[in-house]
């Protein structure tokens, strides 16, 4: 099957979270989105975008999204996070996750970043698989920290 990867326009954000509730739902966290349409076409278009996305188009119709952004790391410098890989469960096997992470890598490239980094669920071991293919270490003993909206409203709470 013939599909495009394309940087995404403000017209496929309706889409774009189409599938990050998608894959809230196979994160087993399917009340957890909480961004709109409007928040992402605010905040990865204009001026200063906080968001990079690139999208996998089927027959005009998005069929996975890969979210980066820069970051800053105090040992190497400028790198590129990948927020978000996502292929609709219907599509995969065709070969659009390689191609979006293809096109990340690209892009990491182009800017010159010192490494791209993201989180796999250590369950996944599907996507595990296919990062590791790629040469790709999963640094299996470091752990995800987060403080979530109420957390830092707790957090701030406590300070003197």
């Amino acid at each position: 099957m013939d599909f495009i990867i394309r940087a995404a326009t403000e017209k496929d954000m309706l889409q774009v979270l189409n599938l990050i509730k998608e894959l809230a739902l196979f994160e087993k966290e399917p009340n957890a989105v909480e961004i709109t349409i409007s928040d992402l076409q605010k905040d990865g278009f204009g001026d200063r975008p906080a968001f990079k996305c690139f999208v996998a188009e089927i027959n005009n119709t998005i069929e996975g999204i890969a979210l980066v952004y820069k970051r800053y790391s105090t040992w190497k410098g400028v790198v590129l996070h990948l927020e978000d890989l996502v292929v609709n469960p219907k599509m995969r096997g065709l070969g659009l996750g390689t191609a979006l992470l293809d096109q990340v890598v690209k892009y990491g490239y182009s800017l010159g970043v010192k490494r791209i980094s993201w989180e796999v669920l250590d369950w996944n071991e599907e996507a595990i698989t296919l990062y590791e293919k790629k040469g790709a270490k999963v640094l299996r003993d470091w752990d995800v920290v987060q403080l979530d909206e109420q957390g830092i409203k707790n957090y701030i709470s406590k300070i003197d």
